[in-house]
């Protein structure tokens, strides 16, 4: 390393990019490891979702734009270089584009170290990795990029064929276990398998990383478009057979018939098909899908919303809300807590129900800035709610993404001395859903929480995956039965005495119960009769903002 390079500050390479930039297709960045600041050509925010080309808290902000199924490598190998394991930065991964698409680059970084040795800045450039070739050496066949004419065409003039989009599933899994050589013989191995399927009228290319498209021209019905995945997929599995099973893994394809793609430029075939394996991925895997006009409405709808919600975030939570319903004693001794909902208002004004957009926050990892910004938020009204209510309580949702892919217990206690609230004011909420898992972290968070003091609710209990071992791995201080099942207990006898059952049960061993769905004066009476300790629902109050609530219960 040249010793002058030690003299460099963060801004003497800044002003290097910007004088440099300018001459090369690549982006050139700078990360100064000690202050956790990042600088990258002002050209890529022209070409990448990056909230700002510069910005710090590095990790975190990259989550912003990195895809979502390559985010935990990137950080494992920031890591590795931020603690001096190693010197060299190189990985190829995916950005999210402008269109919200995937964009394969490289990412090729070197590490400038201190007089102390210490890492003390990382230098290099990312440069996209899919608009290099026009053929693929590895696969041997020829790139999408060369077929826009093609692809063009097909659309205008074919009446009758389909696009079948083929992705090798986990293949990231075959280059981390046996190495990016075999990797490529993989690679190479399927598109052969795909070439023997093929009759005449039809034709494979290389799409991007995994991924090939066969164009077929011939047409026919569903059943023939099946049978030619179903052909591929069994060459595959002779492939793995005759490979004595080394490395073992399946295939998924997505169809889109030539009618869908009547009148479209080659960019939005491609949109088209890659939406339609990425459902074939999200089923299941080792299958086909079919397009469906409706899926993919709903799917434009999903990245509209992820747009809208990048945008807030990146405007300090612009359209972001957090509600608080009311959470009553049974014994008609008044208002013990509030739980705190997020709500959501898209700048277009339309507001948005969580069940639309808590499940995008999560799948994008946006639940983990915005999860920060309502413990702050409910932890401040907490705060305020006390000087006029002592003991009052704030119920927070905790979603299972933010305990398991983010420092949750130490922003959690961090805030929490930040407004020096007793532990008893703070009760975490953890839907109880298929995904919560026997997760050693999950166990670890909740028994950090249970040391402290702080509340534990087990929420929607009653629902989908009910199951009484979750009450005994988390060891609860309440348990809250769903709006469904207190609906059900209205209206059925047997419902009815489930519930009272379940009540005497979660009494029995030393915890309380808190109803959800209570919305009549006759539903509470009915409700009471079974012994829950609180009740929540529209009969005393629906969720509201906090200056409703502070109006309602002074």
């Amino acid at each position: 390393m040249n010793r002058d390079a030690l003299h460099f500050t963060f801004e003497d390479y800044c002003e290097v990019i910007k004088a440099v930039a300018p001459c090369m297709d690549d982006y050139l960045y700078i990360y100064d490891i000690k202050q956790d600041l990042y600088y990258i050509s002002e050209k890529a925010l022209d070409r990448f979702v990056i909230p700002s080309n510069f910005f710090s808290d590095v990790v975190n902000t990259h989550r912003l734009f990195v895809h979502k199924e390559d985010v935990e490598m990137l950080i494992e190998d920031i890591q590795k270089v931020v603690s001096g394991q190693k010197d060299e930065h190189n990985i190829k991964y995916r950005w999210i584009g402008k269109d919200e698409n995937a964009i394969w680059i490289n990412c090729v970084g070197h590490v400038i170290k201190n007089a102390q040795g210490e890492s003390a800045y990382m230098i290099g450039c990312v440069n996209e990795i899919g608009l290099r070739q026009k053929a693929d050496n590895v696969s041997g066949l020829l790139e999408s990029s060369v077929i826009a004419g093609t692809l063009d065409t097909f659309a205008q003039d074919v009446k009758n064929g389909y696009i079948l989009h083929i992705g090798i599933d986990d293949f990231k899994e075959i280059n981390e276990r046996f190495g990016l050589d075999y990797g490529d013989y993989i690679l190479r191995g399927v598109a052969d398998c795909i070439v023997k399927a093929l009759k005449e009228g039809q034709e494979v290319y290389r799409a991007v990383a995994d991924e090939y498209i066969v164009i077929d021209y011939n047409g026919g019905e569903t059943k023939d478009m099946i049978a030619l995945y179903e052909k591929i997929r069994n060459n595959v599995d002779t492939f793995i057979e005759e490979n004595r099973y080394e490395a073992i893994f399946t295939i998924s394809g997505g169809v889109v018939t030539s009618k869908d793609l009547s009148g479209l430029h080659y960019l939005e075939i491609l949109k088209l098909s890659q939406f339609a394996l990425s459902q074939a991925k999200s089923r299941g895997r080792n299958q086909v899908y079919l397009f469906d006009e409706k899926d993919y409405k709903k799917f434009i709808r999903g990245r509209e919303i992820l747009r809208s919600l990048r945008e807030s975030i990146a405007d300090k939570f612009a359209g972001f809300e957090v509600y608080y319903q009311p959470i009553m004693r049974s014994d008609g001794t008044g208002l013990y807590s509030a739980e705190a909902l997020l709500r959501y208002k898209m700048p277009n004004g339309e507001s948005v129900s969580p069940v639309e957009f808590i499940p995008i926050l999560e799948d994008s990892g946006l639940i983990i800035p915005v999860g920060k910004w309502v413990i702050n938020q409910a932890m401040s009204f907490c705060k305020k709610r006390q000087r006029v209510q002592r003991g009052f309580k704030v119920n927070i949702n905790v979603s299972y993404v933010q305990v398991l892919k983010s420092q949750f217990i130490v922003e959690f206690f961090r805030l929490f001395r930040e407004y020096a609230l007793s532990p008893s004011s703070i009760v975490v909420e953890l839907t109880e859903s298929g995904q919560i898992e026997d997760s050693p972290k999950i166990q670890s968070v909740w028994e950090n929480l249970r040391k402290y003091g702080i509340n534990i609710a087990l929420d929607d209990f009653g629902t989908g995956y009910s199951n009484l071992l979750y009450i005994s791995e988390m060891t609860p201080n309440v348990v809250k039965l769903d709006r469904g099942f207190t609906i059900k207990a209205l209206q059925n006898p047997f419902e009815n005495q489930l519930m009272m059952t379940t009540i005497q049960m979660v009494h029995s061993i030393g915890l309380k119960v808190c109803v959800e769905g209570v919305e009549t004066a006759e539903d509470l009476q009915r409700i009471n009769e079974l012994g829950p300790d609180y009740i929540q629902g529209y009969y005393y109050g629906k969720p509201c903002s906090r200056q409703e609530f502070f109006e309602k219960f002074g």
